[in-house]
């Protein structure tokens, strides 16, 4: 009983990660809204679904980074001199406009990172299973 009232929950999480709303997320896996905000109110839950976001956004990630380097050099084929001027300008503008970005954005990551490490997560770590 214990293992289906785990699974369910899970299920439950999962629904909540993909985005549905609670409500719907419970009428999906057959619980009532109440149970569903007292799951939601227990801290190991809490943990878990915040674990399960940051897994499925960490996956999301990767497929965009995978994709970031076919976007770079698509740019960078588009800077041929065999290619008319308002392309090769256009693509040196976004390849400027994205490095600068992606400096920025590196820059606040390890900022946040040395943060994290000074005050804790600020995902609670769930228990292990």
């Amino acid at each position: 009983m214990a293992t289906r009232k785990k699974n369910i929950r899970d299920e439950f999480l999962f629904a909540l990660v993909l985005g549905a709303a609670v409500e719907g997320a419970a009428k999906s896996v057959g619980i009532s809204k109440r149970t569903a905000y007292r799951w939601l109110a227990d801290p190991d839950v809490k943990a878990r679904l915040c674990k399960m976001r940051g897994e499925r956004l960490e996956r999301s990630s990767t497929m965009l980074t995978v994709a970031g380097l076919e976007a770079v050099r698509t740019l960078l084929t588009l800077q041929a001199a065999s290619m008319p001027a308002p392309v090769r300008l256009g693509a040196a503008k976004a390849i400027l406009d994205f490095g600068q970005r992606l400096r920025e954005h590196v820059d606040f990551s390890q900022t946040l990172a040395e943060l994290k490490a000074k005050m804790g997560s600020l995902c609670p770590a769930a228990e292990p299973e």
